[in-house]
């Protein structure tokens, strides 16, 4: 898995951007989070959709970033979780154990 680590507010205007050319997926990781640990081990031993971006943000270093995104996808904030971002707008979220790569692909297509 290719993680694009987001840092900062303008990656995520770039995400958004991106989204009208392929899927992006954002997944919010907590590193002190056994269930998060899980969801990402699980996505990285998965095979990611074709022409599909992974973005990875760790949200106990960058909480004001995970909240920018729940405000800027009209999203509850949830930890772990999943957005995919297709034409700008969020059309797919889960968090915890739902966290599924053929859900994410099911929902691209």
């Amino acid at each position: 898995m290719n993680w694009n680590h987001i840092t900062d507010e303008n990656d995520i205007s770039q995400i958004i951007k991106k989204s009208f050319q392929n899927p992006q997926v954002i997944f919010k990781h907590s590193t002190r989070c056994s269930i998060s640990s899980m969801a990402k081990s699980r996505l990285e031993r998965s095979f990611p959709p074709d022409n599909t971006d992974f973005n990875f943000l760790d949200l106990i270093k960058l909480r004001n970033i995970s909240n920018f995104i729940a405000e800027e996808f009209n999203v509850q904030h949830e930890s772990p979780q999943v957005l995919l971002i297709v034409n700008g707008k969020c059309k797919y979220h889960e968090s915890h154990n739902g966290i599924d790569m053929e859900e994410i692909e099911k929902n691209i297509s």
